[in-house]
């Protein structure tokens, strides 16, 4: 996701709290709030996954080494593109996403997302 999609989605999340936006159809808001939710959790655990790749070692013990595990190492972490930080993006750019799904829901219905969501579940396990 690019730098433009994440101002944008935060910029529409800014503009559904306001009131001037809003998605205006229930079912597609509930639908891609789901579908946030879920990519959330996705991203949540990659971004345990990136962790892991900010240990880097094992390539022996010569100057070529020392700077693959830089390269590597800021590949990981601590860039503006590094594995981590755009993970993190993501993670705000679906949040603000969803937000735009949950205001448009409740101005729709009157009614929060996450209480359909749960009523939703309820329903689907009952079948």
């Amino acid at each position: 996701m690019s730098e433009d999609s994440a101002g944008m989605w935060s910029r529409l999340a800014g503009a559904a709290r306001s009131g001037e936006l809003y998605l205006d159809n229930q079912e597609v808001a509930f639908a891609c709030a789901k579908a946030c939710d879920q990519r959330l959790k996705e991203l949540q655990d990659l971004a345990v996954l990136t962790q892991d790749a900010q240990n880097v070692a094992g390539f022996g013990d010569f100057k070529m080494a020392d700077d693959l595990v830089r390269k590597f190492s800021k590949q990981a972490t601590g860039d503006d593109n590094s594995v981590d930080k755009v993970v993190l993006e993501h993670i705000e750019t679906v949040k603000n996403m969803r937000e735009v799904m949950a205001i448009s829901f409740k101005r729709i219905t009157g009614q929060d997302i996450e209480n359909a969501t749960q009523f939703a579940n309820t329903t689907e396990q009952v079948r």
